[in-house]
């Protein structure tokens, strides 16, 4: 960091908590709260008052007292000046969203990048929704993806619990605290009266918001209804005049103006706390430093900054990432197909495609450069150079990367993917050996997913000679005198050249289709499209050398399980033996004679 910078942000000193002076309140509130990557400051103009018991016309009088015992560990919440503490904070109700799994990973990029610490907390406050096979699914996502955490579920650390689920006394420790300083209050509203409010404001077409009938109550007013046992939530007092403004380090200057928030819950009348609390609670005791999250976050960092200031805690830097969009523009979706890790993770995709692609969704190292590992992308990620726009999830382009990463691969351990894949499909009866290691070098450059690996090597194996026959891109090949090169073919096969010839391996095999190109006084297409066509019963596919040579070694070797459909060349040549060319090339003209009176 520049020095001359550095000394102007050491300037501004960190918040503590309000003591109500005379005159204290307006100095506090100007002050530039955090790091240098963000600044939250509530202007002058706010209200003097604003966390003083008396914050109505008359004294405010807590009808109950209690001593508060805050931990030794959670007296002075918040960041640690020079520590980099970073959270990713997911709720276990469904799937990891790749959107969620790339906020995930900023978060641990910068981490690592900093020297800093990733925490994993999960929020599980949504007890109706919140579920422990999730969660563990999150787990695996995160783990399968490499993003493994210091501290949180089953790595423990100093600033656990990391469930919210087992946070509840420290929040109800930190409301109290707030209720005993005036900066929140008691209200008995019913759940009919807040629909009332709703209504009027609709009806005048205002926002809804919390009218503050309970804001200004007497200390009388409040004990009756505790004395009748009426439920009660704890609602934050928000100034009516003012703005509030944050620095967040993607998306510049961000401001709210307060008139326009209302009085909000962070407690329920059930005790539960609500979402913002806990977040502002959480954040603040793990000592987060940076709250890098997604832009549809942003609004609560409003609520968050007030209870922040609140409590006297020291505010982190914020950073709010773009959402990740379909190729439509609109937020990317389960009706654009596949959206969460494991979906992608049983579709044959890597972790490591899966990071740099994500890594590259609204973040580049300013090069052409778009191949990188985990380590690469540590060592030169940086948050200054996320972009706030929104980030199109090209499916096609992932596929690809998919491809590049596969076959960047180790030669061992494509072997043992390869080979894993293709005994667990019961393609073949093994996993290892010199088969593997062929089927592996001919067929990888056509493979970008793993899913597709077994697809591949099925393919070979079949022959579907009358099929491609009877196709209509077949038909100059037929025409071609096809039926001459067959019995040509087979004659060579019937001889011993052919079989001869494959024994030699590539070398032989070459020797053999220059010879038999010079025979037939054929070269290039005119030789290789029809032996394609009569060898693998394809018009398409890998080296067709290759291919004639893996098919035979499959045939010698037993490794092809019986059930695959695989068809040896003995069965190859006895099916071309049968075909009756002139029936063929007679439907072909029948075709042809329908084709021209439709025209």
């Amino acid at each position: 960091m520049d020095c001359n910078i550095k000394k102007r942000l050491n300037k501004f000193p960190r918040t503590t908590a309000y003591a109500p002076k005379s005159g204290r309140h307006e100095r506090e509130m100007a002050k530039l709260v955090g790091s240098p990557w963000a600044r939250i400051r509530v202007l002058p103009e706010l209200p003097a008052p604003l966390f003083r018991r008396g914050f109505a016309a008359k004294p405010y009088i807590s009808v109950r007292r209690r001593n508060l015992s805050v931990s030794a560990s959670y007296a002075n919440a918040g960041p640690t000046e020079g520590e980099v503490r970073v959270r990713f904070a997911p709720s276990p109700t469904g799937n990891l969203h790749v959107g969620g799994a790339r906020t995930a990973l900023f978060n641990y990029l910068f981490a690592r990048s900093q020297g800093g610490k990733f925490i994993l907390r999960i929020e599980d406050t949504d007890l109706e929704r919140s579920t422990r096979k999730s969660e563990e699914a999150m787990l695996n996502d995160l783990s399968w993806l490499g993003l493994n955490w210091d501290e949180g579920p089953s790595a423990g650390g100093d600033y656990g619990p990391y469930r919210q689920s087992e946070r509840n006394s420290l929040y109800k420790e930190y409301a109290e605290k707030l209720l005993e300083s005036g900066a929140v209050y008691r209200c008995f509203c019913s759940n009919e009266e807040l629909e009332q409010m709703k209504e009027r404001a609709k009806q005048m077409l205002l926002p809804p918001m919390y009218t503050g009938k309970w804001r200004t109550a007497s200390d009388e007013e409040i004990t009756q209804e505790l004395a009748k046992g009426t439920p009660y939530t704890y609602r934050f007092r928000v100034p009516k005049e003012g703005n509030l403004k944050i620095t967040d380090v993607i998306r510049g200057e961000v401001s709210w103006s307060l008139d326009t928030l209302g009085d909000f819950v962070i407690m329920r009348s059930n005790g539960q706390p609500v979402y913002n609390f806990c977040v502002t609670v959480d954040d603040a005791t793990m000592r987060i430093s940076h709250v890098i999250r997604a832009e549809e976050h942003l609004p609560n960092t409003l609520r968050q900054a007030l209870i922040y200031k609140a409590l006297g805690f020291s505010m982190p830097s914020f950073a709010h990432v773009s959402l990740i969009l379909a190729p439509d523009r609109s937020k990317l979706s389960k009706r654009h197909g596949a959206t969460s890790v494991g979906q992608f993770r049983e579709m044959g995709y890597l972790p490591q495609a899966m990071v740099n692609y994500l890594a590259l969704l609204g973040w580049g190292d300013g090069t052409e450069n778009e191949f990188f590992t985990i380590d690469q992308l540590v060592e030169k990620f940086s948050i200054s150079r996320v972009n706030k726009s929104g980030a199109i999830f090209d499916s096609t382009k992932l596929r690809w990367m998919n491809g590049q990463h596969l076959r960047a691969l180790p030669p061992e351990e494509l072997l043992k993917i390869f080979g894993d894949r293709w005994k667990c499909t019961g393609v073949l009866l093994e996993s290892e050996g010199i088969f593997i290691k062929d089927a592996t070098e001919l067929l990888k450059d056509g493979v970008d997913l793993i899913t597709e690996v077994d697809t591949a090597l099925s393919n070979l194996l079949s022959y579907p000679l009358y099929t491609t026959l009877s196709s209509e891109e077949c038909k100059p090949i037929v025409q071609d005198k096809l039926s001459e090169v067959a019995a040509s073919l087979i004659s060579a096969y019937d001889g011993g050249e052919l079989p001869a010839a494959l024994e030699e391996g590539h070398a032989g095999w070459q020797k053999w289709v220059k010879g038999f190109g010079k025979l037939l006084k054929r070269k290039g297409k005119s030789l290789f499209m029809p032996l394609r066509v009569l060898l693998t019963g394809k018009l398409h596919g890998p080296d067709m050398g290759g291919s004639i040579l893996l098919i035979y070694k499959a045939g010698l070797w037993g490794v092809v399980n019986p059930e695959a459909g695989f068809i040896t060349l003995d069965e190859r040549f006895k099916m071309l033996r049968e075909v009756d060319w002139e029936a063929l090339d007679k439907e072909n003209k029948q075709l042809e004679s329908v084709a021209g009176k439709s025209d």
